[in-house]
């Protein structure tokens, strides 16, 4: 039996939340513990309710969805947040993915990929929605990215995994005993290295590659 998931919904539109708890109740091992309509309420609710998934919207009133994902994440760098929006850009993906979101998917993806996304980022994986990336060039394939790949040193591909999974460099820091300089200058050099500049990027390849599930 799978292990239940709490979940706060925020959005603007009461509509879609209440479309997302009948979709989410189907599941069976999901339950919506709150919902929110604007920025500020997530950001407390999150505070108070704990949940072990936020799923929330960009385009809100008030201080809106990337300034609440900085926020709760500057307070629980361990918040697990699910961006789902009708923006399919990359600029959304990249700069949601920045501020601390562990995914992103899109209203318009199938419904069973809310539920999917869910339980993969509650258990601590990243979930990117797939063709979201299909703006990327063409030589980013999975044969351009082994040779880069294998350019990395061992533990430069050690926090290259780390970091693809969402880990901040504090956190990769401590998993690998490392000072945090250390860590920030190896991000710099794997990123230098892979030619990307977000952490949405470093998901990308690492699931490409099959060394992070899908």
């Amino acid at each position: 039996m799978k292990e239940r998931i709490k979940v706060i919904l925020v959005d603007d539109h009461a509509v879609v939340r209440a479309g997302f708890r009948l979709l989410l109740s189907v599941a069976g091992h999901i339950d919506v513990i709150a919902e929110a309509e604007r920025g500020e309420q997530a950001c407390q609710l999150y505070l108070e309710k704990q949940p072990n998934v936020m799923v929330l919207d960009l385009s809100m009133p008030g201080i809106g969805g990337l300034e609440s994902i900085r926020r709760i994440c500057s307070r629980d760098s361990d918040a697990k947040i699910l961006v789902f929006s009708v923006h399919d850009e990359m600029v959304y993906v990249n700069r949601a993915m920045n501020a601390g979101a562990k995914g992103y998917i899109t209203k318009n993806s199938a419904p069973g990929i809310l539920v999917a996304a869910i339980q993969r980022i509650a258990d601590g994986d990243i979930y990117i929605e797939r063709g979201l990336m299909k703006n990327r060039p063409a030589q980013n394939n999975a044969a351009s990215y082994r040779t880069l790949i294998d350019s990395l040193s061992a533990r430069e591909f050690d926090v290259f995994l780390l970091l693809a999974k969402g880990l901040t460099v504090h956190k990769v820091a401590d998993e690998l005993c490392l000072g945090y300089k250390t860590v920030a200058n190896y991000g710099t050099q794997i990123r230098n290295k892979l030619n990307v500049s977000t952490v949405a990027e470093l998901a990308h390849i690492a699931m490409v590659l099959g060394v992070m599930k899908k």
